[in-house]
């Protein structure tokens, strides 16, 4: 009996922690992409230039790396504005862009759309049905090296239908990365609040950005 008590009562607090890690990381990820869609509307207004692609590795992964180390403090939601922002001041210029086309208003508007029934179904698959997707890694560790082969190839070489595999690529890559993600705070894989906001902030900028790309292409402009 008392067994089974304590088995009931380990259950609970689980939940408890579950629903704790979803509820901040929801709510911090609401922030972050809000402050990120902020600042990328300031960057487009101020028609702002793309950052040198070394200065964008050098952002990004050192924000990352700051805030992984910073993200059981309080610093670390600084930091993870800081990441956010940064980002959405990368995508201010790539919003220009699009919108110095035809329809660029409609193609930035088809991306985001997507991206937000994306992002809202596969998290509501998730957390209906509490299936583990756990077995997601390794399709996420393969796919990441191979993305990054393509993605240096199509540096040096011109192939024809390379972006556009690339970007459905980071499409398949983005949404496997949420399903994972939301799945591992369930099943307790992931019990910091931070990292899952980090986690599904870039996937969700990186389908964003390969859907820009994709109705982009496909776009007579």
């Amino acid at each position: 009996m008392n067994e089974r008590n304590y088995a009931l009562d380990h259950s609970q607090v689980e939940q408890q922690e579950v629903s704790r890690v979803l509820r901040n990381t929801y709510g911090l990820l609401a922030i972050t992409l809000a402050f990120s869609g902020l600042v990328a509307y300031l960057a487009q207004r101020a028609h702002v230039g793309y950052p040198n692609i070394f200065v964008v590795l050098v952002g990004f992964y050192g924000l990352f790396f700051l805030t992984a180390k910073l993200r059981n403090s309080a610093w670390g939601l600084l930091s993870t504005l800081a990441l956010t922002g940064f980002m959405g001041y990368t995508l201010g210029p790539i919003l220009n862009r699009y919108m110095g086309t035809a329809n660029g208003a409609e193609i930035i508007s088809s991306a985001f759309t997507m991206t937000a029934v994306v992002f809202a179904g596969l998290s509501a698959y998730v957390l209906t049905t509490r299936k583990d997707m756990s077995f997601l890694s390794g399709f996420i560790t393969v796919g990441f090296f191979v993305l990054l082969a393509a993605v240096i190839a199509s540096f040096f070489f011109q192939i024809s239908g390379l972006q556009l595999a690339i970007s459905a690529g980071f499409v398949l890559f983005s949404s496997a990365g949420i399903l994972y993600q939301t799945s591992a705070i369930i099943h307790g894989g992931e019990r910091n609040y931070i990292m899952a906001t980090i986690s599904l902030y870039v996937s969700i900028y990186n389908l964003f950005i390969s859907l820009l790309q994709i109705f982009g292409i496909m776009s007579d402009d």
